[in-house]
């Protein structure tokens, strides 16, 4: 055939393609999220293979071998006892609770990994909810943003490095840069989870943390977080939320879930300078694991094309399980 172009010359061989190469996997791309208890020990989690509960005694090893694989960032989540879950979620900002001792502890043992928090009511309420909920059943924006704000700042007076809102009241990300920058933590940056979306792949990172809505009395509690995360038919929406988080002082963008929505990620990727995280969240792991184990898919092949699916639809950072499996396998080439 008289061809003047093709592409497969810069297919032919390893060099080749390495060459031309668009997009690249680093550990240091990674944010890898952490569960943690007040038990003793390692707790499996049973919907995600693989990821476990960790406790204090524990989880410094855990991330000592995260920086040993060039990983530079974690988050914690909290499992938090339910004695300590109230309507108000106030055991959020409880500077000797379970998160605040964690990050003391990562610190003091090693400072120079990147800690990353949660902010949000969902694991320290009764309802399950982000936010607190009125006796009509409505999930509070402006009553929620104060516990919030004080959440924020008992993480930064903890040691935290970026701080994650991930609740979706309008409005935070500005009330927490004051509540931080107010309280002289000017150099804490904040990690936004701007376009959040209302997704049933949330269901074994709920189990994880056992803060799924829930009724425990009389009141109304909605039965999903429709009203405050978006909607997944929407797009254009994330667009003003991104303008938003900008405008509020949003440091970083978080697009969750990821893989459902790289089309998101490419948007935002588009429309701002600020770097975009996204979220490799807890179904989109738990449906490659499970794969992975009936011998259906090649785990590791997966795991990298979807991790490098990230990059290219324009994500600079990713949170997710496979953190650790991901950087090893990175290493080996």
């Amino acid at each position: 055939m008289d061809l003047t172009y093709r592409p497969r010359r810069l297919r032919r061989s390893p060099a080749l393609r390495a060459m031309v190469r668009e997009n690249s996997l680093s550990p240091a791309d990674f944010i890898y999220p952490l569960f943690v208890h007040e038990g003793a020990g390692v707790e499996p989690i049973g919907a995600m293979p693989g990821a476990s509960r960790w406790s204090l005694d524990q989880l410094t090893a855990e991330v000592k071998r995260a920086w040993s694989l060039g990983i530079r960032c974690v988050v914690l989540f909290p499992k938090v006892s339910e004695g300590l879950k109230t309507e108000d979620g106030a055991e959020c900002f409880n500077e000797n609770g379970l998160i605040p001792r964690a990050i003391r502890q990562l610190k003091q043992e090693i400072p120079e990994m990147a800690i990353m928090t949660d902010v949000a009511l969902d694991p320290y309420s009764c309802d399950g909810h982000d936010g607190i909920v009125n006796e009509q059943g409505v999930v509070l924006n402006d009553e929620t943003i104060e516990q919030l704000c004080k959440q924020a700042v008992m993480q930064a007076r903890a040691g935290a490095d970026l701080i994650g809102p991930s609740d979706m009241m309008d409005g935070r990300v500005g009330a927490i840069r004051e509540a931080l920058d107010d309280e002289g933590f000017e150099h804490v940056g904040v990690i936004s989870y701007t376009a959040k979306y209302s997704s049933a792949y949330y269901g074994p990172f709920r189990e994880a943390l056992d803060s799924a809505p829930r009724t425990t009395g009389s009141k109304p509690i909605p039965k999903n977080k429709d009203t405050y995360q978006m909607d997944p038919a929407n797009a254009r929406e994330a667009i003003t939320e991104a303008q938003l988080d900008e405008q509020e002082g949003a440091d970083i963008m978080m697009v969750k879930p990821g893989l459902a929505y790289l089309d998101i990620i490419h948007r935002l990727r588009l429309e701002s300078e600020l770097p975009i995280a996204a979220y490799n969240v807890s179904g989109e792991y738990s449906m490659v694991k499970a794969a992975a184990e009936k011998g259906w898919i090649d785990e590791r092949s997966v795991v990298l094309e979807t991790l490098l699916s990230f990059k290219r639809a324009g994500a600079d950072l990713i949170l997710t399980y496979h953190a650790c499996d991901a950087a090893e396998w990175l290493k080996q080439g």
